[in-house]
Order: structure tokens, then C-alpha cells, then sequence
């Protein structure tokens, strides 16, 4: 596990590389924040969160896939990461920031990605 990215992993590049398309300006891994925020754009109040399906256990099917050993240490990382995130999320909001959640699933398919980030920025 040592060998896992939690910074500049091929997700949050393609976000990153999507929002210069669109003309927006950010800042990266704000660690005054709550649950630290993959992508934050301060004067608008906007943190958005690049997650790993797997990891944080998205609905998709990469996000279902479940290692044959050691089951229930994943089980439990893996709700420990999702617990946490809600946390942070929950944090964030009540600061009165917006809060996106990218996951990995999304950055596969250009077009979706620019949809779902267009209708998150144009609220």
C-alpha cells in the first residue's frame, strides 16, 4: 500500500487538465481544509474531491470489487475511508462550501466528466 498515490494520480490530472480547459483557476491539496480537498477554488467556495472507486466504495463496477484475501481488512479500510469522507464532507458544508465528489469512473469518459463539472460550476 505504500506504493498508493493519494496526490497527482491519473484522475485528478484529467480533472485538473479539464478545468484549465474551461478557464478556471484552482489551487491543490488544501491542507487547512477539512479532509483535505484534491481541488479547491477559494473564491468560490468550491472543493472538489477526486476518489478512486475502489477505494471509496463507489457504486460502479469498480467500486464493488472486493480482494479474495484478507476480506475484512478491506471491508473495514475501505468504510473507514468512506466514514471519513462524509465527515470532511459534512465539515465543508457546514462552512457554506460546495463540495463535488469526481470519482475515478467519471475521468474514463471525457464527456461525462465535462458535463457533471459543468452542472456542479454553472449552480
Amino acid at each position: 500500500m505504500a506504493a498508493i498515490r493519494y496526490k497527482n494520480t491519473r484522475p485528478e490530472i484529467v480533472v485538473r487538465k479539464m478545468l484549465c480547459e474551461l478557464g478556471l483557476r484552482y489551487r491543490l491539496h488544501r491542507k487547512d481544509l477539512p479532509g483535505n480537498p484534491d481541488i479547491v477554488m477559494p473564491g468560490r467556495k468550491i472543493a472538489i474531491f477526486v476518489h478512486g472507486c475502489f477505494w471509496h466504495m463507489h457504486t460502479c463496477r469498480y467500486g464493488r470489487v472486493i480482494p479474495a484475501t484478507n476480506k475484512k481488512f478491506w471491508q473495514n479500510k475501505r468504510e473507514g475511508n468512506v466514514k471519513r469522507d462524509v465527515r470532511a464532507q459534512r465539515k465543508l458544508r457546514r462552512d457554506r462550501w460546495h463540495v463535488l465528489n469526481v470519482w475515478e469512473c467519471w475521468t474514463r469518459d471525457p464527456e461525462i466528466l465535462q458535463r457533471r463539472l459543468l452542472a456542479f460550476l454553472s449552480k
